[in-house]
């Protein structure tokens, strides 16, 4: 008997999710051929993730606010975090960046309060490209060795292992302690007596020093703390550029002041000195991109980033999150990337860009697999999940993106967003339960959640330099609900609050859900406009659209109401009754998310029609028996 599967969706506008035609359409099928089943991925913030003390002072030290280790992610840890449905790893803050801690005992120079987001540095500062972040280690003079031991235990739990690489900018105190035979730091032999040079690593304003950034705010360094090499001076001469192309020798506070620009041969009115692709190549494969830049000269930051991407490949890291990707030109990751694959044709290579107009040449041109669906998906389901929105929009967002829909990842929360159910956002995290079914099953795209968010983390600390809302990633904190989770260690969610350990269980039966459906790698139709028109009682509240394969074929039907509980004759399009070749009679229908539900489909004369009660907040993922 094969099984079809219907997921209803409450609140989210209909989408539709088909593959485009073409090149693109062949893309997107060798992709997921390949894939098979839902990628999902777990970020995780590492020196959050263990760390079990509560104090969480504002500005805290490491000794009092304490920190998580490599060594945390124990089989018993790792285990519990693949069984949540999760297939990829994504360690957030690996390289070691700049860090107020002292390690000079390990050869590690110390870092300037002034030039340092917070207490704990920004990830996003990298220092060393070729080491790791010493805090994350138990022996800081082994911390490369327990990385790769924790690549190890990965990938021995059956999970594959993402870390970020950010090639728009390094801190401003980059140092490389690590590198291998042959590798010159950046900067160490540009010429700074010009602004800008093809082959310097970064841009300069010639005699003129750096200085620090005038604080607002109230903001202080180490919360006003008075501390060696806080005293409102860094020694930087001649200034650089600052990371996001401030070009002023002093930044301003909203600035990221504390990185430096990489200069990938681009003149400071725009030329680029290298070459460009040639007409068509968004058609070409990877290897094929991989020899057209075989025997060109590439600028010197080029080469220093492939090398570096190569390096953590080697150490068995299985794909990159690339920071800010948007900002560094196509032509530079078309080399990257292409390098990479080469290297490891599977790299799961995800990147940050916010401007839909760029999509498909980041895609295409540069060889991303994947995209933040942040301005399209994202952003429509925020006013919806807060209750002032409508579902009709999701179908504007996912029409704009049929052709590409395998390549953006769906997500509800990262590091840069607020936590759900944070009062700045939804003020809870069951408003987020339609979303997230919405988000996961709408597309063959991955699925990405943030750590804490399976336990409902609200972020309600005042860490120090980072917000209440956002978990912060410049600061030694811990997360309250997480802890619950990791409950001393023992990884196994005793500790959570009943609301915790159900809202845990629905994520967990989501997302395995996801990854064992062939029909979410399948075709999609969205049915929401059809019941907008045909159907009464169904609202602008309510999201709901078909998936299906040869095996199996779901409805989705979501509630994004929080008040409301809606009952309605939900109607099937009569290309789709076509389509799944449904004769007359009635079909049984079973949630697949709890199991408790069922429904009957009656088709009769080319109509289709099953009776549909869906409670505030609640989803139905069913399946049709036949």
């Amino acid at each position: 008997m094969k099984k079809i599967t219907f997921i209803i969706f409450s609140t989210i506008s209909t989408c539709l999710l088909m593959l485009g035609c073409g090149q693109e359409k062949k893309e997107n099928l060798k992709m997921k051929e390949a894939e098979e089943h839902k990628v999902v991925v777990y970020q995780v913030f590492t020196r959050l993730f263990g760390n079990t003390n509560t104090t969480n002072k504002p500005w805290g030290t490491i000794e009092e606010n304490g920190v998580g280790k490599f060594a945390d992610f124990t089989d018993e840890a790792l285990q519990g975090i693949k069984d949540l449905g999760v297939t990829y790893i994504w360690y957030t803050g690996i390289p070691h960046h700049a860090v107020i801690n002292d390690y000079t005992a390990y050869g590690i120079s110390e870092d300037d309060p002034d030039v340092v987001k917070g207490r704990a540095g920004s990830p996003y500062a990298v220092k060393d490209y070729y080491n790791v972040n010493p805090d994350l280690a138990t022996d800081p003079a082994r911390r490369l060795e327990e990385f790769k031991e924790l690549v190890d235990r990965t990938h021995k739990n059956g999970l594959k292992v993402i870390i970020d690489i950010v090639p728009n900018h390094v801190a401003r105190r980059y140092e490389g302690k690590s590198n291998p035979e042959g590798v010159v730091d950046f900067g160490a032999e540009d010429d700074t007596s010009v602004t800008y040079k093809r082959d310097n690593n970064f841009y300069y304003n010639p005699g003129k020093p750096f200085i620090v950034p005038q604080w607002e705010h109230g903001y202080l360094p180490l919360g006003g703390e008075k501390a060696k090499l806080a005293d409102g001076k860094f020694d930087e001469f001649p200034a650089k550029w600052t990371g996001n192309g401030a070009r002023t020798s002093q930044p301003g506070f909203n600035d990221w002041y504390e990185t430096v620009k990489i200069n990938y041969g681009i003149t400071p009115d725009g030329v680029h000195e290298f070459d460009a692709l040639p007409e068509g190549f968004d058609n070409k494969d990877y290897k094929e991109h991989f020899e057209f830049w075989k025997d060109k000269d590439v600028p010197n930051s080029w080469k220093k980033f492939r090398d570096i991407a190569l390096y953590w490949i080697d150490m068995g890291v299985d794909g990159f999150r690339y920071d800010m990707a948007e900002i560094v030109p196509v032509e530079f990751w078309s080399f990257m990337n292409s390098s990479v694959k080469m290297k490891n044709p599977d790299a799961f290579l995800m990147a940050e860009v916010y401007r839909p107009n760029l999509y498909r040449d980041y895609i295409h041109k540069g060889k991303m697999d994947y995209l933040y669906d942040k301005v399209g998906l994202y952003d429509s389901l925020v006013p919806i999940i807060q209750g002032h929105g409508w579902t009709d929009q999701i179908n504007t967002v996912q029409n704009s993106m049929m052709d590409i829909e395998h390549h953006m990842l769906h997500f509800l929360e990262n590091h840069d967003e607020l936590r759900l159910p944070s009062p700045e956002f939804a003020g809870s995290a069951e408003k987020g339960k339609p979303a997230m079914v919405v988000s996961t099953t709408i597309s063959t795209s991955p699925t990405m959640i943030y750590f804490g968010q399976e336990v409902g983390e609200p972020a309600l600390e005042k860490p120090g330099f980072g917000s209440v809302g956002r978990t912060s990633i410049f600061d030694y904190i811990g997360v309250p609900h997480l802890q619950r989770w990791v409950n001393n260690k023992k990884f196994d969610g005793e500790a959570l609050k009943p609301e915790e350990k159900e809202l845990r269980d629905f994520y967990k039966r989501l997302l395995n859900f996801t990854i064992n459906s062939s029909a979410l790698m399948g075709d999609y139709k969205e049915i929401h406009s059809f019941n907008r028109e045909n159907t009464e009682w169904y609202n602008h509240r309510v999201f709901s659209f078909a998936r299906w394969s040869d095996s199996e074929k779901l409805i989705i039907v979501s509630n994004f109401d929080s008040h409301d509980t809606f009952g309605f004759s939900l109607g099937l399009p009569s290309d789709l009754i076509e389509k799944w070749k449904l004769k007359d009679g009635d079909y049984l229908l079973t949630d697949q998310l709890y199991g408790e539900v069922t429904a009957v489909l009656k088709v009769k004369n080319g109509n289709a029609r099953m009776r549909v009660d869906i409670e505030p907040l609640q989803s139905f993922i069913f399946a049709l028996e036949i």
